[in-house]
Parts: C-alpha cells; structure tokens; sequence
C-alpha cells in the first residue's frame, strides 16, 4: 500500500502535464552529456516545453485512458517526455533541432493533435515551422504588394505627379473609347 502511495503524486504530476497538452514526445535520453542535457532542458523552457524524465511505468499509468495511451509501445528503456499545452509542435521542433546536433538523443514518437506517430513522423512535423515563424511570413507577403504599390505611387508623384499621368492616359483612352463603338457599328 505504502508503495501505490508513493507512486500516485507521481501520476498524478504527469496527468496534471497532459491534462491539456496539444502534443507529447518520448525520447531516449541515454549517452546525452551533462551538459548537453542542461542545453536541452534551456531549450525546452524558452519553447514552453515541460521536459521531464519519468518511470516508464509512471507515465503508462498516466497515459491510460487518453489520446496518448497509444505511446505504450514505446515506453521501454529509458524515457523522456517532452509536452506542450501551447504550441503542438514544440516538443517535436525542440527535440528534433536538438536531436541533430546532439546524435545520442533518440526520438521514440509522439502525439500531436490526437494523432500518433512514430519517429519518422514527429521528425517530419519537427520540420513545421513554429506559428509564429509562419504569421512573420504571411505579414511579409502580405506587406510586399503593398510597398511595390507604394513604390509605384511615389515614383509617379517624383515623375510630376499623378495629375501629369492621368492627362497622359487620358488621350489613349479617349482614342480606345472612339474606335470601340465604330467596331460594334460595323457588325
């Protein structure tokens, strides 16, 4: 009994974890240097990333019951997880720049969204920018037609001015307007 006590806090912190979290990774933490461990945890609190190394047993425990009872099959061997109840592709952007350059750290799989995957997969979505790396990119495409247009507005301003231009396209389109009806009236 005094056992099952001890364990429950433990479960309970983990469930607490993935209660709302969009997405958790399991990874194999073995042969990471002390230091490379430490970068690795700095890295995971600047992403707003928990990482933290459990039991296998505490957090299948943890896991039954939710969407990410399906990592089970890789809980064997030493296991970190990393979670986020923020940004669902985190933990596996974190741990798949980290696992680069770090080749001890090995991915195992992960939950995104509900969905299971194995390494392969979450190194995919690790490849996702982050929301916002791809807001910064819209807001760039959307301000370069605006600043060509922009451009163009003041470029015909030094020119003379729009005055100028428009009497310039005014002819053009006067002699556009004559030549269309006499079209129509000839068929």
């Amino acid at each position: 009994m005094a056992k099952v006590e001890l364990k429950q806090p433990i479960v309970e912190e983990i469930s607490g974890y993935i209660k709302d979290a969009q997405s958790v990774v399991l990874v194999d933490y073995r042969g990471l240097t002390v230091e490379q461990d430490t970068r690795l945890r700095k890295l995971c609190r600047e992403n707003d990333v928990v990482y933290k190394v459990y039991k296998n047993t505490m957090m299948n425990f943890a896991f039954k019951g939710t969407d990410f009872e399906a990592l089970a099959p890789y809980l064997e061997g030493p296991s970190a997880v990393a979670i986020s109840s923020t940004d669902a592709t985190a933990p596996a952007r974190v741990m798949g720049k980290f696992a680069k350059e770090a080749k001890a750290l090995e991915i195992k799989g992960g939950v995104v969204e509900g969905v299971a995957y194995d390494a392969a997969g979450i190194a995919s979505i690790a490849d996702i920018p982050s929301r916002e790396e791809l807001l910064s990119k819209l807001l760039g495409s959307m301000q370069s037609p605006i600043a060509n247009f922009a451009r163009v507005v003041k470029q015909i301003a030094e020119k003379g001015g729009a005055g100028e231009a428009v009497a310039e396209a005014a002819p053009a389109a006067e002699e556009v307007a004559a030549e269309a009806p006499a079209e129509e009236s000839a068929e």
